[in-house]
């Protein structure tokens, strides 16, 4: 029997070569691929994971990567073997805290198409979210969030964005797909989404990796990429 598929989402300002320390590990044993993304909204970013993932392969997302597979879930319950997330979430489910942060997110937008990408790169780079990646880390990640268009940058957060996006929380109970939802320990936020989805879907399983904050596979690729092994084996 041929292994399955494991398709590598990265997160908002990533490419998918963010992928490649956890990716590497997981190759050992299955057949990977770390999806770089074309285009810039939600519907064309779901349209390109699906034609890159067949039936019966894993996805594994980060942050807004990891809300992309899971709304893809929630479209095609069946189409996914496996699904792994890391620092996500189904979504802002109080309609005022969605309004609110679609608001910042639109804000955000207009700021990153106002200036060079270097300005925004370092304004994300100093995000709370972020806070003890090592520097080495931080210089690691620059070259290919400096890559991106702002404009592209802007139009994302528009059509993908936290604000944007309607929550799946009602949809997880219909995946049938093992579901295991990661998130680093500093990362309390994300620790408690990471316990709701575990709870909600059926063969759903959560995670904490030690020492990690938002970014755990980053911070933590060999933790991260054994607790995706284990899934899949």
């Amino acid at each position: 029997m041929q292994a399955p598929l494991v398709v590598f989402v990265p997160g908002y300002m990533q490419r998918g070569e963010a992928w490649a320390p956890v990716a590497r590990r997981v190759a050992e044993r299955y057949p990977t691929l770390c999806l770089d993304f074309r285009t810039h909204t939600l519907e064309g970013r779901l349209a390109e994971l699906a034609d890159v993932a067949p039936p019966g392969s894993a996805a594994v997302g980060y942050s807004m990567g990891g809300r992309l597979v899971l709304h893809l879930a929630a479209r095609e319950p069946e189409r996914l073997g496996a699904i792994v997330t890391v620092g996500a979430s189904a979504g802002i489910g109080d309609p005022a805290a969605r309004a609110a942060r679609r608001a910042a997110d639109e804000a955000l937008a207009a700021r990153i198409e106002s200036q060079p990408i270097e300005r925004t790169v370092e304004e994300w780079e100093r995000l709370p979210v972020f806070a003890g990646q090592p520097e080495r880390l931080v210089e690691e990640q620059r070259p290919g969030r400096r890559s991106h268009d702002p404009h592209e940058l802007a139009t994302l957060l528009r059509s993908a964005g936290q604000g944007s996006l309607r929550p799946v929380w009602d949809r997880i109970p219909s995946i049938e797909a093992p579901l295991l939802a990661i998130a680093g320990e500093r990362d309390s936020a994300y620790v408690e989404a990471a316990e709701r989805l575990a709870a909600l879907a059926p063969r759903g399983r959560a995670a904490t990796v030690a020492g990690a904050g938002h970014a755990a596979h980053l911070e933590r690729p060999e933790a991260v990429a054994g607790l995706i092994l284990d899934a899949l084996s």
